[in-house]
């Protein structure tokens, strides 16, 4: 009895004396300083060229770069906004003007339906903190370009310009609307926000199946308007679920119950969510393999950059439900935080091409971008600290 006493309580002691698990408070500030200085670095060495914004790194770790109109330019400036907002340190704030600026062309871009992307969250941030009519303009020009991309047949913002599909539509798109809620305030012109809405409903009603994992592109008959094909071009097959398109839509019907408040969008977000919680495929500590039915599943490649979409939404969804489902939705983005917070996930200072997150993946099918750092895992990586530390401080 002696011994069993002795054992019991050596147990106690050294389970009491084991390393505690840090707070998020402190995890929160110690991974944004941190993000500080990495992105000082990043933007510090293409100062000298303006005409360049990071993309990712290559086999070697040399920094690969995106003219400002590719789809990802927007997000390095939009997460020296952040990180601007964060510190208030005016050197962040010259940073993040002068990579913003690098995309002021790009108001006029027809050709694409990621202006969302590329503007709102550049210019977006950079209104909402400072003001500057300049941008204000620059967003509501870019509003415009984006609806020109807009057909009354289909009911949807085309995405892609080529010949593969009739009139592709992709659930990346929902991120887009973001920036015609907000043109649509700002200008009083409800002619953005109808265009978002009969986008959302198109998407609800096409891009879903009965579980509510989404597929990637939906392609309409331009005459008819209805559903010529359906595919999932950059996930693992047609009726797979890509990891980083349930992440999209999770969060793009997040955004849209905000701007609406019509409660069919905040049902369709918690059944995206319900999909992916409950995934037997969803590893325990909450970062998705980039497909949710890869073949190699549990070797296969994780996605870092999901794994922050989905954080982030899931911390504004936890706003807007129950307490239990709120409960839950924290407790998962917390989770999700920590894993992307450990060093298996995040950079050393002046590594990773000086990206703050490692193991992201653009385009396993197409052999692009595999586990790589890639520009949007840091912007929302970031936007989920922030919204994190938001909450609990309202709290």
């Amino acid at each position: 009895m002696n011994k069993i006493f002795f054992f019991v309580a050596v147990s106690v002691i050294a389970f009491s004396c084991g390393p505690k698990q840090e707070t998020m408070e402190a995890l929160i500030k110690d991974r944004l300083d941190k993000s500080v200085q990495q992105y000082e670095l990043m933007a510090a060495s293409l100062a000298d060229r303006p005409d360049k914004l990071p993309r990712t790194i290559d086999a070697e770790g040399k920094l690969l770069t995106t003219s400002s109109s590719g789809w990802v330019s927007g997000f390095v400036p939009g997460t020296l906004w952040y990180l601007y907002q964060y510190t208030g340190n005016p050197a962040l704030r010259a940073y993040a003007e002068n990579y913003t600026a690098r995309l002021e062309k790009e108001k006029y871009n027809r050709g694409t339906h990621d202006l969302g992307f590329m503007l709102y969250c550049s210019y977006g941030n950079g209104y909402r903190l400072t003001g500057d009519t300049a941008y204000r303009n620059i967003l509501l020009t870019g509003a415009e370009s984006l609806i020109s991309r807009f057909n009354p047949k289909t009911g949807c913002i085309r995405s892609w310009d080529n010949k593969k599909w009739q009139y592709p539509v992709i659930i990346d798109n929902m991120m887009n609307l973001e920036l015609l809620f907000w043109a649509s305030k700002t200008s009083g012109d409800l002619k953005y926000r109808d265009i978002c809405i009969s986008h959302a409903d198109t998407t609800v009603k096409n891009h879903f199946r009965p579980d509510f994992s989404s597929c990637h592109v939906v392609s309409y008959d331009t005459i008819t308007g209805k559903v010529d094909r359906k595919n999932t071009h950059q996930g693992y097959n047609d009726d797979s679920a890509w990891g980083r398109g349930q992440a999209w839509g999770l969060y793009g019907f997040t955004m849209t119950y905000r701007e609406t408040l019509n409660p069919k969008y905040l049902e369709q977000a918690k059944h995206i969510a319900g999909f992916i919680l409950n995934h037997p495929n969803l590893p325990a500590d909450r970062i998705p393999y980039w497909d949710f039915n890869a073949p190699d599943i549990p070797d296969a490649k994780r996605d870092a950059s999901a794994g922050a979409i989905i954080a982030s939404a899931l911390i504004e969804l936890s706003g807007y439900v129950d307490e239990t489902l709120s409960k839950t939705y924290l407790e998962t983005a917390e989770t999700q935080i920590r894993t992307l917070s450990s060093p298996e996930y995040f950079a050393e200072k002046g590594a990773n091409g000086n990206f703050i997150l490692k193991h992201s993946v653009g385009h396993l099918t197409g052999q692009s971008e595999v586990d790589v750092p890639l520009t949007y895992a840091d912007y929302y990586y970031i936007e989920a600290l922030l919204r994190y530390k938001n909450l609990k401080n309202d709290e």
